[in-house]
């Protein structure tokens, strides 16, 4: 039986590897070439060394400056999604009535495109401030708290699901035995709940993380990128650099490749810490 699936396997695996180095091996190392050269189509580059890259941080490409407004808008919205989704969810597993149309309610932000969710808030904010004479593009803060409005407003509702899903799987009689020893909804919530519901904080967590840092879609609809390129989050800013003007392609090639590993190692990292703690749980 062993020797019969070792011979067949290679059938099985060949579709989706074939897949994989068209769709995306080999486009990243194109890519990963391309970012040390200069070019404007891929038949005429040339190669240029390090200089991309150069160019990358140095204080005008505004990489640095997006990378600063990327963390600062990842954290903030990340720790939010997260505590109003799982204090959501808590509310919404009591048993209580109406809780089906709340988490349908809740839920149907995620259905909405990024660009038409940028524009529907973008008209929302711009109504707001008009009562001060700005608008969102006015100040850089606006439109750093206005993309956490809208990214709260997209993610919690799918959050909340994962959330729930991981709360109704604790079973009802540990919180019985808990409140007959006499323990506080507080002690329940901490040594009962948060350790047996921490699979789907690790899940909400990578999701909300990683949607957060490479979010592109509502920044270009809500900002793009004004005043001055300060709101532009990574996605944009290497957008905006590659498609600016000619002879910066390079560049922006550079400037994803260095986002690529970002993410990568930002991933890597909150996996591997948030499964650490999940070990020391059990």
């Amino acid at each position: 039986m062993k020797k019969r699936f070792f011979r067949y396997f290679p059938i099985f695996v060949l579709p989706t590897l074939a897949a994989f180095v068209i769709s995306f091996l080999v486009p990243f190392l194109m890519g990963l070439y391309l970012s040390f050269t200069e070019f404007t189509t891929v038949g005429n580059a040339s190669f240029v060394g390090l200089k991309n890259y150069v160019t990358a941080f140095s204080g005008g490409s505004g990489f640095l400056n997006a990378l600063f407004f990327t963390a600062k808008f990842t954290l903030v919205s990340t720790l939010t999604v997260n505590l109003i989704a799982f204090v959501l969810a808590l509310l919404l597993t009591r048993g209580k009535r109406g809780t089906n149309f709340f988490r349908t309610v809740f839920f149907m932000p995620n259905l909405i495109g990024g660009i038409v969710l940028g524009y529907i808030w973008q008209l929302i904010i711009n109504g707001v401030l008009s009562s001060l004479g700005v608008d969102i593009t006015f100040d850089a803060s606006y439109g750093f708290w206005g993309l956490v409005v809208l990214t709260n407003w997209q993610l919690i509702g799918y959050m909340m699901i994962i959330y729930i899903a991981g709360l109704q799987t604790i079973p009802r009689e540990m919180h019985e035995v808990a409140a007959i020893d006499g323990a506080s909804p507080l002690q329940e919530l901490r040594h009962i709940t948060l350790p047996l519901v921490a699979p789907s904080i690790t899940i909400c967590g990578f999701l909300t993380l990683t949607n957060s840092f490479k979010m592109f879609d509502q920044n270009f609809a809500l900002t793009g990128g004004a005043p001055g390129r300060e709101t532009s989050m990574l996605a944009l800013d290497i957008y905006q650099t590659f498609y600016g003007s000619v002879g910066s392609e390079g560049v922006g090639q550079a400037k994803a490749v260095l986002f690529f590993l970002l993410v990568a190692l930002i991933a890597g990292l909150q996996l591997y810490f948030s499964r650490r703690s999940e070990a020391k749980t059990e």
